[in-house]
């Protein structure tokens, strides 16, 4: 699917304005470019635009309130300027699986103050000498690389704010009516083993009742003498 009707399909009847999330993953870039995306979406606070064939991100609208950015497993080898200038509030950024080869190429991201977090996994630059120490000294103002930060530190969950609580909700519903669902079986379960308890002891009962009239019996029998 072409990336303009991707975003008209993810609009659902709303405004550009009103969208904060915006996932257009796995859809067609047109020549490598960002398409349909404009300004319109002000208040867009995560983009995801995984493997899109992107080869630039030049077309990237303004976009103020933008802060996490995920751009793995495109073709992007530089141009990273764009940013810098059109998502001044971004802090967590995604270049996984891209064709970035030097430190140099990272250099304009020292413009992003809030930047807290990038991603560079299966890129060539992660193949450098003293990788990490020289991307951590380049953007001081990093926290995360790759996941951890200079202390070995793994990064704590960086989903869209209140994504999280929204999965958590529904989780804790699943979870719920599955727990039910395990009570109500286990409630069966236990009628059943006490059904069937009741029914091993009538038997037992009725197997020894007959076992004490057998021998009365017996015993009447001997004492007549028969």
């Amino acid at each position: 699917m072409e990336m303009k009707k991707r975003i008209n399909l993810e609009l659902r009847n709303r405004k550009p304005s009103e969208v904060k999330e915006l996932v257009l993953d796995n859809c067609r870039s047109d020549d490598g470019k960002i398409t349909g995306l404009t300004t319109d979406f002000e208040n867009l606070e995560f983009l995801s635009m995984i493997n899109v064939n992107l080869l630039s991100v030049s077309n990237l609208p303004k976009l103020n309130k933008l802060r996490k950015l995920e751009l793995s497993d495109n073709r992007i080898s530089g141009g990273l300027e764009a940013l810098a200038e059109k998502c001044p509030s971004l802090t967590h950024l995604n270049l996984s699986g891209n064709k970035i080869k030097d430190l140099s190429t990272l250099d304009p991201l020292k413009k992003l103050p809030n930047l807290n977090s990038v991603d560079l996994f299966n890129c060539e630059v992660t193949m450098l000498m003293d990788y990490r120490d020289s991307v951590l000294e380049l953007l001081p103002q990093l926290t995360y690389l790759d996941g951890f930060d200079a202390d070995d530190q793994e990064a704590p969950d960086s989903d869209p704010e209140g994504l999280d609580d929204d999965l958590d909700d529904e989780e804790e519903d699943e979870d719920g009516v599955v727990d039910e669902g395990l009570d109500d079986d286990d409630d069966d379960e236990d009628d059943d083993e006490g059904a069937e308890e009741e029914e091993t002891t009538t038997m037992m009962m009725m197997t020894i009742a007959r076992m004490r009239k057998w021998m009365m019996l017996l015993l009447d029998r001997r004492g007549r003498g028969m």
